[in-house]
């Protein structure tokens, strides 16, 4: 496993880690921990990083560079353009189910990657952690969830 943000700068890093919200409830020591499951990845531009329909098996962190989300279809569907501090495919961490997007690199980029697999050994290995983790993903998707929910709503 390699450090999520290299050897050369461990702290700046670990710095970047702290001020995701997936990460808020951590402390130092337990940052620490969980960068040591985490994987580097860097993608060229237009370069794809998941289909959609391909089962989900990772988060994505964004370090630096922007990636595209669509849907595909007879015409490609732009969802959003997420920037460096924004992750996705967050919901890879809780089930195998097909991804609902693609993801595309929109220029050169690196992501820190954290495998499903490396999250269920996390559990085993350092349950509190990966709790803290779980409960902040749940604040997250029920946010997203009413977002979605609320500008579905027709406007009185």
């Amino acid at each position: 496993m390699l450090s999520i943000f290299g050897n050369h700068k461990p702290e700046q890093g670990l710095q970047e880690l702290e001020k995701l919200s997936l990460f808020v409830d951590l402390n130092r020591r337990e940052m620490k921990i969980v960068d040591g499951f985490m994987h580097e990845r860097n993608y060229l531009k237009n370069e794809v990083i998941f289909d959609e329909g391909e089962e989900g098996q990772a988060i994505y962190f964004i370090r630096s560079g922007r990636v595209l989300i669509c849907r595909q279809g007879q015409t490609e569907k732009p969802i959003a353009t997420l920037e460096r501090g924004n992750f996705f495919g967050e919901l890879a961490l809780l089930d195998d189910a097909p991804r609902s997007a693609q993801a595309r690199a929109a220029e050169n980029c690196t992501l820190a990657v954290f495998f499903r697999g490396d999250f269920l050994n996390l559990m085993h290995s350092h349950a509190l952690i990966a709790s803290k983790i779980a409960l902040q993903l749940a604040r997250h998707l029920g946010a997203r969830l009413r977002s979605a929910v609320h500008a579905e709503q027709p406007s009185l």
